[in-house]
């Protein structure tokens, strides 16, 4: 692709640009897209040796203009048509860049838009190819084309591959065809090839292959009866498999598929654990709000920590772009009577309230088309709060909800389809819905729910009727009792609970929780101690039916894993159906799930057999990980359990364990299964590899891969775990 395109070719060749950190920060780099057509290279003049570099796999989007906050604020020195940002996956900060000249921008927009897309638009084969040819030039130190032995065993150990140098070098004189004592790149592909050859997956394989070259159709719709449990369909997906992975065409053409098919098609979606037809848009999105878990964010305008971090419209840009629902904005009076967001009382820095609004009106529906709720922590005079309702009425126009739907008072919350396309404001509210046509224009109020704890907020606020206006199904009131709240709340009104008081009900009175979450909604958020943003455990209020559960988005960790795991299925909507045992009047308690209707536990087997690339921790030279898999359950008290494997000494690359891990699963509705890798440390805590988390029920039982995440939640090329999984029912007598 670089070889005939002027624009790559350019970017080949390089560039001085600007980087821009902030207003005060703004230095020349020479940047250049690498040989591979994959990694860009940049470094000042005055670094010596020193460089950086990036994979443009890594880039998620290129904007082009002042399309961010810091472009934004050297409008004035720069013009639009030399500036662009490249925007990444992950929690990855931005590259702001500004060129020489607008056609030189034009040269990198084009040029890295079009590596993106190719990036994207690769296949298996071609993304394995990229990787490999990527690992060649890394270890090509002296740039000649060619790889002698020296070089191979420098690129084993960037490989994670400790391998007895005998075996090593019978490798490589078998890929030596040309005799010269030089791997060339084709001959390099072949030896990568055997070494990566997969006795694991051949094993399966050989075990209903009758004469171990290739499956049957009859053999493979065997195999996928009996071990990926497919029942009915395994003949018609036998077909569909050979079609679409066998690459011989003579063994397609007798129906029938050889070891590098069946391989093919244990790396693919298909053969994930994550079934395929749940990560699409699948389930009844007709019910009402209530009843959904909503991917939710916590002070979402922070990208950092709670007292002294930076607030930025990137941060609501990210969330909503992994799928939140629910964002957060705290509003405080500002210079020139301008509505401002940040941490009160702490040294966030503070963006305005308008640009967090243009913001959300620019990226709201992107990934999700159904509603999003605007939790609104109001701190702000009355002045400034008409301003506020103005700029909400005239930024968000029709998609901002301003009465309910046909004019009706609700006896029930509107549905996520019945609200497609919608901004929902939560606040308080002057009365209710019936009666907001005969009140007066404002009311004082109580605190606002995160201020109750809060001994530097005022005892009492005032709320404009303009901004009250707006408050249709999210009116936000003081949670007094489960008894009261049976007997007086109206569906539309809705409480939030710090953690440690949303855990205290959940325990003392969960099925109270769960009763009451099945009509109204609840918004959790983390105590006011977290000041370094770290995150609480949300499947304890998800096992009460707690919908909105606000987490720091900005910090990765176990938490977020559990929430992208999640709201993974289901089209990353940002809208999970809760089972239908918390979405009626039945008591499930979940503290005693057994006294359900309907209730039957289940027994979940996992044969942790291998794993594959897995990544560096630790980039000295010569260092090679020690892994170990550990299998984490999520869900009610009783299905809390972890179990792991030994540690494999020395092989990242392909270390192989066959341990199965055995666990009781009470309420699969409600378990996520989190599958952490980690680098064994004896004389320190183990370091983390990559993990990848999965809801219970939307688990492919048999042979399948588990594609590994970073810390980041953004994938790992070609790094996996290989398992077996048995789910069946418990029998009466364990």
């Amino acid at each position: 692709m670089v070889k005939g395109d002027e624009d790559l070719q350019a970017m080949k060749a390089g560039a001085m640009l600007r980087k821009v950190k902030s207003r005060s920060w703004k230095k020349q780099r020479h940047f250049r897209l690498q040989e591979d057509g994959q990694t860009i290279w940049y470094k000042s003049r005055w670094a010596g040796t020193g460089h950086s570099t990036f994979s443009v796999a890594d880039v998620d989007v290129v904007r082009e203009g002042h399309q961010s906050e810091i472009l934004l604020s050297i409008a004035d020195e720069f013009p639009a048509d030399l500036c662009f940002t490249l925007v990444f996956c992950g929690r990855r900060s931005n590259l702001d860049l500004v060129a020489e000249s607008a056609s030189e921008a034009q040269v990198w927009i084009r040029g890295v838009r079009k590596l993106i897309q190719n990036t994207k638009s690769m296949n298996d084969k071609e993304r394995l190819d990229q990787w490999i040819w990527d690992w060649f030039q890394k270890a090509d130190k002296n740039k000649d084309g060619r790889m002698n032995f020296k070089e191979v065993r420098t690129l084993l150990k960037m490989m994670n591959v400790d391998m007895n140098e005998e075996y090593a070098l019978r490798l490589f004189t078998m890929a030596d065809n040309s005799e010269s004592g030089c791997l060339e790149n084709e001959e390099f592909v072949q030896f990568y090839k055997m070494l990566t050859e997969r006795e694991d997956v051949w094993r399966v394989f050989q075990d209903y292959s009758r004469d171990g070259q290739i499956l049957t159709l009859a053999e493979l719709e065997d195999f996928l009866k009996q071990e990926q449990q497919e029942g009915e369909r395994s003949l018609e997906h036998a077909q569909e498999l050979i079609d679409r992975y066998e690459p011989s065409e003579n063994a397609k053409k007798h129906g029938a598929m050889s070891i590098d098919g069946f391989q093919m098609y244990l790396v693919s979606p298909e053969g994930a654990i994550l079934d395929p037809q749940l990560l699409a848009l699948h389930q009844d999105m007709s019910q009402p709000l209530s009843h959904y878990f909503i991917c939710s964010s916590h002070n979402t305008y922070l990208m950092d920590d709670q007292l002294r971090g930076q607030s930025s419209q990137e941060a609501y840009i990210q969330a909503l772009k992994r799928g939140c629902r629910c964002v957060e904005v705290d509003c405080w009076d500002g210079p020139n009577g301008e509505p401002v967001v940040y941490h009160g009382h702490t040294f966030t820095s503070k963006i305005l309230f308008r640009d967090v609004i243009t913001t959300l009106a620019e990226y709201a529906f992107k990934v999700s088309e159904f509603p999003v709720i605007l939790s609104l922590e109001n701190h702000c005079s009355m002045e400034q709060q008409r301003v506020m309702a103005q700029l909400l009425d005239t930024i968000l126009g029709d998609t901002l909800l301003r009465a309910p739907l046909d004019r009706l008072v609700p006896q029930e919350l509107p549905s996520p389809q019945d609200l497609k396309g919608k901004v929902l404001l939560k606040a308080k509210k002057i009365g209710g819905v019936e009666e907001s046509e005969t009140l007066t224009d404002e009311v004082t109020d109580e605190v606002s729910d995160e201020d109750e704890a809060d001994p530097k907020s005022l005892s009492k606020s005032k709320f404009s009727r303009e901004l009250s206006d707006l408050v249709v199904y999210c009116k936000s009131v003081h949670f007094h009792s489960f008894e009261y709240s049976r007997q007086h709340s109206k569906c539309y009104e809705m409480s939030s609970f710090s953690e440690s008081k949303a855990r205290k009900l959940a325990k003392d009175t969960g099925a109270e929780f769960v009763r009451h979450n099945s009509r109204q909604l609840s918004r959790v958020y983390p105590s006011g101690m977290r000041t370094d943003s770290s995150n609480y455990n949300p499947q304890e209020l998800w096992n009460v039916g707690c919908q909105i559960v606000a987490l720091n988005f900005q910090t990765a960790g176990p938490e977020m894993d559990l929430n992208d795991g999640l709201f993974s299925q289901n089209g990353c909507c940002g809208y999970v159906l809760k089972p239908d045992f918390m979405r009626n009047d039945d008591s499930f308690d979940p503290e005693r799930p057994q006294d359900r209707n309907g209730y039957t536990s289940l027994r979940l087997s996992i044969q942790v057999i291998s794993g594959q690339q897995l990544p560096k921790v630790n980039h000295k030279e010569g260092s090679i990980v020690d892994p170990l898999v550990r299998v984490e359950i999520y869900g009610v008290f009783q299905d809390q359990a972890k179990q792991e494997t030994s540690y494999i000494d020395n092989n990242g690359f392909n270390p192989l364990w066959n341990e199965t891990l055995n666990f009781i699963v009470h309420v699969p509705e409600l378990a996520l299964v989190r599958f952490v890798v980690e680098d064994y440390d004896k004389s320190s805590r183990n370091d983390f590899m990559g993990q990848f988390t999965v809801p219970f029920t939307c688990i492919q039982p048999g042979y399948r891969h588990i594609h590994l995440l970073s810390k980041d939640g953004t994938a790992i090329p070609l790094s996996s775990l290989f398992v077996n999984i048995k789910i069946s029912e418990l029998t009466t007598e364990v």
